[in-house]
Formats: C-alpha cells, structure tokens, sequence
C-alpha cells in the first residue's frame, strides 16, 4: 500500500504473500460534504434454504399487513421484526415431480422456477436460477471479486439417484449458471475463508504460502506492518471499524479452527464428516456472508442449511429422529412437535445473519441489510404432503427501498417467479418482465 494514502472500496492489505480485503471506511467516502451523495448504491442478496418443508401451523402469522404478530416458530424474528416481511400463499408450481421425487425436483426448480428433467444420469437439465441472473448482470460491471459465492453445511455426492429418480445435482443445489451448470456448493468454511479473507498475492511462491500455513499464524499477523501503516492516517472513527474488522476476522479463524478444518490444497475434495455440529458451521457460514458482503467481495450469495430430503439428526435439539423422518409426520403430534423446534432452530439462524447484517455499516447512517434482500425459504410447504404452494417465504431487509418490512402478505396462488422479478429488479437487473415456466411481473403489493 501507498505511504500516501488513497483508498478505494478494493483497497487490500498485504504481507507475507497474504492479501486481506477492507471494509467500508469513512476515508473511502470522497469528502465529509459530499458523504450524503456518495452512499453506496450496491444491492446485496443473500438466500437462505432449508429442506423438508416447514410445520405451517406454528409458523404462519394469523395477522396480515402491519397488525401481524410473531408465531412459535417464528419468535426468534422479535429482535428484526421491524425488518422482516413474511409472504404467504407464494406457489411454485415447475417444483412438482414427474411422479416421485417432490424434495430434488422442489429444490431444482426452487430459485429457477423451471420444471427439472427427471433423470438418475448426467443429462440433468433445470434452468438458470434468479440469484446467477443477478450475478451476471454484476459480473458485467465488474462491481466485485467474486460474482457470487455458493455456501452449504453438506456437500453431498455428485452423481446417480438421490431422490426417486431425480439425480443429486437436483438435491444438492439451488444455484444453476444454466440449465446445465449447478453451481456446486463449498461446505468447508476454513475453505471460504482462505478465499476471501487469506488471499494469495499472485507473486507469492507455493514454498511461502505453506510456510505460512505452516506458522498457523491469523492472516491479520501477515498484512500488520500494512495495517499500521493505515491505521495512521485513518480517523478515529475508521481507526475503530478497522479494529472491530479485525476482531471479526479473527473470531471467525477461531471458528475455523474449533472446527478443525485444514487448508484447502490442489486435488483436495474431502466432503465434511457427518459428526460436525451444524450449530457451529452455520454460524461460520453466516459471519462469512457478512464479511463477503461488508468488503464488498462479492453482493451474491446462498447458503444451503442441508441438502433437499435431508435426514439429519439434530441431537442438539434433544431428538432422535431425522429430519425427513420426522417430516413424514403422518399428524402425529410428537413428529409435529420435532417438525417446531427444528423450524425453530432454523429461524435462529436466519434471524442471527439478519441481526448481524443490520449492525454492519454500509456508508453514513446506512446498514448492510438497508441495501440488503435476505430471503428464506424451502422446496416444499409441507414435508408430508409435498406440496409445492404456500411455500415458506421471509424477506428481510429493503433492498435500496423495494420492500415495505414489518408485515404478514397474503398473495395466495401466486407464482413466487413474480417474487424473484421483483427482487432481481430491486437488484439493478433491467427489462425483466418474465422469468421461469410462470412469471409474468413483479409481485403486487411487496413495497408496502
């Protein structure tokens, strides 16, 4: 870095062979009396998934408009209610199988709208997702690093049939590039980290980097002398971002280190061991999503809690059974009870990504998640009958101004592609008008 100081939103420290992004800094504003005109005007989208469906009788609100009120499974909200919208009735009609196979066709055609070709083989064929739309149109401007970033606790098998015929590309993805092209998921945190936060510089030898590694050293020991050298010249008020920066990232190597991940090296494809505790990956997962957006490394990214049709036993949550099982609840009230406090847990989640979103500043007076589009969903409403309509559907944050939060919106028979051209519009992306087997404009009503 420049003795003399000038800072840009890609500013980078280095050392050591180790390069580190910055958050947005006061001095990156060009000049106090313009700050109101120079806001950022980036969008951000993240998606959250969660599979199997949602027990609806706990989760949706009886209210609707601004009179709606937080249910069991979704009281986790109460410290961002201001900040959430909840849509119900939203259909996705293309998610409905040929024959069998609801969970895999439900999550191909989740983010796409666009009906899975049922297939065990490697002729899989679904559609573009609305989040790759996004990030081609920003790809174009070249506004980040990374177009988008895929992010999942598991990372399931590659090929052959995972879900009555449908194969596991279909299950194990949301994002697709194409109708041939999912966009494979990273399920190492320690992985995401070193690609975000411990970059290489280009011209830094293999022999150094392992050196580095070796060390096992935080990156922010590697790029110090650079870092004081900023620290100098920076106001208070930088002075004390940077050092809360600082502090995130290296609560999140200690999050990479308690889960004992090892550096990613050339040819190494290790699939997570089924042991991890998702409580831990999921929050990594979470922080890293903050951290990619507030160093405006990437404005895209999802995030999958498992994969579709996934058994996982939430031990933690003191049950026995697995989650697909227990979605299978053939109304049995102990099966509905485990169905709540997974849907529970999982609305923690969210809500922890939403919260710390809204702490992060984005420029004067602005938070990540006022520029921000954060939407929950699954593949299907409800995991024992598989139905693809009254899909569960948040979304927080008001992307720019698009959305009116604090409220409970009814659109039943709705097709939820009309939630998506909404949304890619809020994102920047022009002239979209229809998306999907069943899009046809933007959903009345989402702006309050």
């Amino acid at each position: 870095m420049s003795k003399k100081l000038s800072l840009s939103r890609r500013t980078l420290l280095r050392g050591a062979g180790a390069l580190m992004a910055l958050p947005l800094l006061e001095r990156m504003v060009p000049g106090t009396a313009r700050a109101a005109e120079a806001l950022p005007t980036a969008r951000r989208l993240a998606v959250f998934y969660v599979p199997n469906g949602i027990h609806m009788q706990k989760w949706t609100p009886t209210g609707t408009g601004a009179t709606w009120e937080l249910t069991p499974s979704l009281q986790p909200l109460a410290p961002v209610k201001s900040d959430v919208l909840v849509i119900s009735g939203l259909a996705n009609d293309s998610g409905r199988p040929d024959g069998d196979g609801h969970h895999a066709a439900g999550t191909a055609a989740l983010l796409s709208c666009t009906k899975a070709f049922k297939t065990e083989g490697t002729d899989f064929h679904a559609g573009i997702s609305m989040d790759q739309v996004i990030a081609n149109h920003l790809a174009q401007q070249k506004a980040t690093r990374y177009p988008s970033l895929e992010l999942g606790n598991d990372a399931g098998r590659g090929i052959g049939n995972c879900d009555s015929g449908y194969a596991c590309p279909y299950a194990n993805n949301i994002s697709w590039a194409g109708p041939r092209t999912p966009m494979a998921k990273e399920a190492r945190p320690k992985a995401v980290f070193d690609r975000l936060f411990a970059g290489v510089d280009p011209g830094t030898t293999q022999a150094q980097i392992e050196k580095r590694r070796a060390y096992g050293l935080s990156i922010i020991d590697f790029v110090r002398e650079d870092a004081t050298t900023l620290q100098k010249q920076l106001g208070a008020t930088d002075r004390r971002k940077l050092d809360e920066y600082f502090t995130s990232v290296r609560d999140l190597e200690k999050q990479m280190e308690a889960l004992g991940q090892q550096g990613i090296t050339c040819g190494s494809q290790v699939a997570p061991s089924e042991d991890e505790d998702p409580r831990t990956k999921t929050k990594a997962m979470m922080d890293l999503i903050v951290l990619a957006f507030q160093c405006d490394l990437t404005r895209v990214a999802t995030f999958m809690m498992a994969n579709a049709r996934s058994n996982k036993v939430y031990g933690f949550l003191g049950l026995s059974g697995g989650h697909h099982a227990y979605s299978h609840h053939q109304y049995v009230q102990s099966n509905y009870d485990a169905l709540a406090r997974i849907d529970r847990w999982e609305v923690e989640q969210y809500a922890y990504l939403v919260r710390r979103l809204k702490e992060s500043q984005d420029g004067p007076g602005a938070s990540l998640l006022d520029s921000s589009l954060v939407y929950f969903t699954s593949e299907v409403e409800d995991g024992n009958a598989h139905i693809h309509r009254n899909l569960p559907v948040l979304l927080a944050g008001k992307g720019g101004g698009a959305v009116g939060t604090d409220r409970h919106l009814r659109a039943p028979g709705m097709p939820i592609a009309n939630l998506y051209i909404s949304m890619m519009r809020a994102m920047g992306v022009p002239n979209v008008t229809t998306f999907g087997a069943d899009g046809t404009g933007e959903l009345a009503g989402l702006g309050g």
